[in-house]
């Protein structure tokens, strides 16, 4: 048993029922719309809802932010093996990011295990990635893809705040 607390193995089986999987079997590995996304990965985001997207329709590349930084790995290989061509960057209101400095989570790991020099290097070289202006985060990000050697500039980049208060989306970059 998962410790999770969702029941993992009956929630596949109904998703896996011949009658609900339907024909995703047979999707391809590239996405339908050329189209990745990179995004927060806070639970009350679900991107293909509030785009209107279907399986197989984008990758969707998720990580705490949603900073470009830590997803140009995913959208590198997205792009250049997988042949998306434009970019989403997508941050949101109310996002954990906003509410904490890399010090005070250093400071918090650090208290967390007194002594334990392991974890006091580790936080101390780790950048977390916080950022107090959520506009300007996405502006950066999309920036940064946009200057990357690696990203190609086949399609679009921009960037895009979801509102959680209210499900709708507004463009910054």
């Amino acid at each position: 048993m998962t410790p999770a607390k969702v029941d993992i193995a009956s929630a596949n089986q109904a998703y896996s029922d011949p009658s609900n999987f339907g024909e995703r079997g047979k999707l391809t590995i590239p996405p339908v719309k050329k189209l990745a996304i990179v995004t927060c990965m806070d639970a009350r985001l679900n991107p293909a809802d509030f785009l209107g997207l279907q399986d197989g329709d984008a990758h969707v590349i998720r990580n705490a932010g949603g900073l470009a930084k830590e997803a140009v790995r995913s959208v590198v290989i997205s792009q250049r093996l997988l042949g998306t061509e434009d970019i989403i960057v997508i941050h949101h209101t109310d996002c954990g990011m906003l509410t904490f400095t890399d010090e005070s989570l250093r400071n918090q790991l650090t208290e967390a295990h007194p002594g334990n020099a392991a974890v006091a290097n580790a936080a101390k070289s780790t950048e977390f990635g916080p950022f107090n202006d959520l506009d300007e985060s996405v502006k950066n990000d999309v920036a940064y893809l946009k200057s990357h050697p690696l990203v190609q500039q086949k399609g679009s980049i921009t960037g895009w705040v979801y509102q959680v208060e209210d499900g709708k989306i507004r463009q910054v970059a």
